[in-house]
């Protein structure tokens, strides 16, 4: 290897990215390009919204690529005629292709949050929290033409905490990535990084989230369902039915207690609670956001849509 300037192509989309590639601006290292998501339209007035990504190399005035598919004949012969010498991928949003991959003197490096061979695919962060894990981290693997199948490089652990929702995790991941890849980087500059391959047979899977599966199911236990709140804040946001209203939760508790009547009915209202029984245990609701309306807590929803008990959330 060698400790003279890398030519660097930086492929990513979301706000988790955004930390790393900050990072590659402070490093000797040249980002010669990004390569991000084409524009999309957004919301009922069909706005054309640039991805977080798009936004920071415009402020850096930096050459950029949106191809709609990177196996596009003309994207991959722009690639080739910026010379990199690496490519480094986080959350772009496209499987890479050998014949990309293939491109860079040093071959490419992703950025994954999940301690790999567990939580391959498109949402990580989210899958960890609902499947109650205890540790995620973040993981630099050489990319190849699999779905977060290629060799590890480093590894960083964090704590999930009880009650932590994803945004939260979400943000400390990314903090952790950037460091991660300056330190993978420092490694590969000197020759000190060995590559080593997942073992295929732990992997587990975290597939994009879709909408529907914020909907809560109360006869769950209260324990999956703060889980699901939890995960999916803030999207696609874990929401009920209110009679012909849909009700995002964004916050709740768990609250131990016997078994009385039907999952999804009201037993208990609080000046700043509204108690669910569910499949196992209740599930106090703290944090709530009616359709068509701001966030609020209870107290506050409460003053304007008193809730009885026996009321069913479905």
């Amino acid at each position: 290897m060698t400790t003279l300037p890398w030519r660097i192509v930086f492929f990513g989309t979301p706000t988790f990215a955004l930390p790393t590639l900050q990072t590659l601006f402070e490093r000797p290292d040249e980002v010669v390009a990004v390569v991000t998501q084409p524009d999309r339209e957004k919301g009922r007035g069909r706005r054309v919204v640039f991805s977080p990504v798009k936004e920071l190399a415009l402020r850096h005035h930096l050459t950029l690529l949106q191809p709609e598919r990177v196996k596009e004949e003309l994207f991959q012969e722009a690639l080739i005629g910026l010379h990199p010498d690496l490519v480094v991928v986080v959350a772009f949003g496209q499987i890479l292709p050998k014949s990309i991959l293939n491109i860079p003197k040093y071959g490419a490096i992703n950025v994954h949050a999940s301690l790999l061979p567990k939580y391959r695919g498109a949402a990580p962060i989210a899958w960890a929290i609902l499947n109650g894990e205890k540790v995620t981290g973040i993981t630099t693997m050489v990319m190849d033409e699999g779905m977060d199948t290629g060799d590890t490089l480093l590894q960083v652990e964090t704590t999930i905490g009880d009650e932590e929702m994803c945004e939260t995790l979400h943000d400390r991941l990314a903090s952790l990535g950037a460091q991660l890849l300056n330190k993978t980087l420092e490694k590969m500059k000197v020759g000190d990084i060995h590559p080593i391959p997942q073992d295929h047979s732990k992997a587990t899977y975290a597939p994009p989230l879709k909408k529907e599966d914020g909907h809560i199911d109360w006869k769950k236990g209260a324990n999956e369902i703060n889980r699901q709140v939890r995960a999916f804040n803030p999207w696609p946001g874990a929401f009920t039915k209110l009679g012909d209203q849909w009700l995002k939760i964004y916050k709740g508790e768990i609250r131990e207690r016997p078994l009385t009547g039907k999952a999804g009915a009201v037993v208990w209202v609080g000046l700043d609670f509204i108690e669910v029984e569910t499949g196992k245990d209740s599930f106090r609701i703290k944090e709530v956001q009616l359709e068509g309306k701001r966030r609020m807590t209870i107290r506050d929803f409460l003053s304007g849509h008193p809730i009885p008990v026996g009321t069913v959330f479905y």
